[in-house]
C-alpha cells in the first residue's frame, strides 16, 4: 500500500460527502451552545430528518420536497426539546437522550409499517438530490469534482459557515444570542427575553439537523437505513466542544472527522477489516477530545500563574 493509493481526487470527494452532514449538525449545536442550551439531541434530529426526507421524496417524487419534509421533521422534534428544556425548565440532557432513543425506535417501526421492510429501504421511487456542477470550477483537477459538484444542500452547508460567523459576531442579533448564553440576567435587564431566543435557537438547530439528515439520505446515498446517522450527531457535539462553538473551528473539526471517515472507507477497500475502519472517526474523536483537554489544562495553568 502506497500513499498514492489513498490520497487522490476521489478521496477529497469522499471527505466532502462525509463532512457535510456533520457540519450541518455541528452548526446546529453551535447555535444552541451560544444561547446556553447544550443540545445533544443532534443524532435524533438528524435521523428524523433523514427518514422524513426519504419519505417525502418517495411519496411526492421530488427530492426538494423531501428536503423540506426533513427540515419539518427536525423542527418538530426540536420543538419537543425546546418546550421541555426551555419552557418547562427540564433537564436538556435527559430530554435529549430520550428524544434520541425515541427517534431510533420510531423510525425503525415506521420503516416496517410504511414499506414492509426491515433494515434498509431502497426503492427506485426515491428521488435523490442532484449534483450541481459549477461551470469551469468543477473541471479543476482534484478540488473541482470534490468542492464544485455538490448538491444544493451541500453548497448551502458551506455557505452557512461564513453566514453564521457574520451573524454571531457582526450583528445585533448575534450580540443578543451571545448575551443570552453568557449573561442571561444581564440580557433580561436590557429587555431581552432569553427564553424566546433559546426556543428560536433550538428550532433553528432542528432545521439544520433536518438538512443534514436529508443530505445524508438523499445526497450521500439514496435510501434510508435504520440508525443510518451512525453516531454522526454525537461527533457533531464533539466538534462543537473542540471548536469552542466557533463557526470556523467547527468547520475545521468537521473536516477532521470527515477525513477520518473517508480514509476509513478507503482503507477498507485496501483490505483492512471493516470493524477497524468503521471505528476510525470515533478513534479520532477520542484523540481530539484528549488533546483538547490537555490544551485547555495548559491554558488554565498559565492563566492561574
Amino acid at each position: 500500500m502506497v500513499l498514492g493509493d489513498l490520497v487522490d481526487g476521489a478521496l477529497l470527494a469522499s471527505v466532502l460527502r462525509a463532512l457535510l452532514p456533520i457540519l450541518l449538525a455541528a452548526l446546529a449545536g453551535l447555535i444552541c451552545e451560544r444561547v446556553g442550551v447544550f443540545n445533544i439531541a443532534l443524532e435524533g434530529l438528524m435521523l428524523a430528518g433523514a427518514f422524513a426526507a426519504v419519505a417525502g421524496s418517495f411519496y411526492t417524487g421530488n427530492a426538494y420536497v423531501g428536503v423540506l419534509c426533513g427540515v419539518a421533521a427536525g423542527v418538530l422534534v426540536a420543538a419537543v426539546l425546546a418546550y421541555g428544556a426551555v419552557t418547562r425548565k427540564g433537564d436538556p440532557i435527559v430530554l435529549a437522550i430520550a428524544l434520541n432513543l425515541l427517534v431510533v425506535g420510531l423510525t425503525s417501526f415506521l420503516i416496517t409499517a410504511l414499506w414492509g421492510v426491515r433494515g434498509v429501504f431502497q426503492d427506485p421511487g426515491i428521488v435523490g438530490l442532484q449534483r450541481l456542477p459549477v461551470p469551469l470550477l468543477s473541471d479543476l483537477p482534484w478540488i473541482g469534482p470534490a468542492l464544485f459538484r455538490l448538491t444544493l444542500v451541500g453548497y448551502l452547508a458551506l455557505v452557512l459557515v461564513p453566514v453564521v460567523q457574520v451573524v454571531l459576531f457582526r450583528t445585533p442579533l448575534g450580540l443578543r444570542l451571545r448575551g443570552v448564553g453568557e449573561r442571561p440576567l444581564a440580557a433580561s435587564s436590557l429587555g431581552v427575553q432569553p427564553a424566546r431566543y433559546q426556543v428560536g435557537a433550538v428550532l433553528v438547530s432542528g432545521a439544520l439537523c433536518g438538512l443534514g439528515g436529508a443530505q445524508l439520505s438523499l445526497g450521500n446515498v439514496v435510501q434510508f437505513a435504520e440508525n443510518m446517522t451512525a453516531g454522526r450527531g454525537w461527533i457533531a457535539v464533539v466538534a462543537v466542544m473542540l471548536a469552542r462553538a466557533h463557526p470556523v473551528g467547527v468547520l475545521a473539526a468537521a473536516l477532521l472527522f470527515g477525513f477520518a471517515e473517508a480514509i476509513g472507507f478507503r482503507l477498507q477497500g485496501q483490505g483492512l477489516p471493516s470493524q477497524i475502519t468503521e471505528a476510525a472517526p470515533y478513534v479520532v474523536t477520542l484523540v481530539a477530545l484528549l488533546f483538547a483537554r490537555k490544551q485547555f489544562a495548559r491554558v488554565r495553568t498559565r492563566v492561574a500563574t
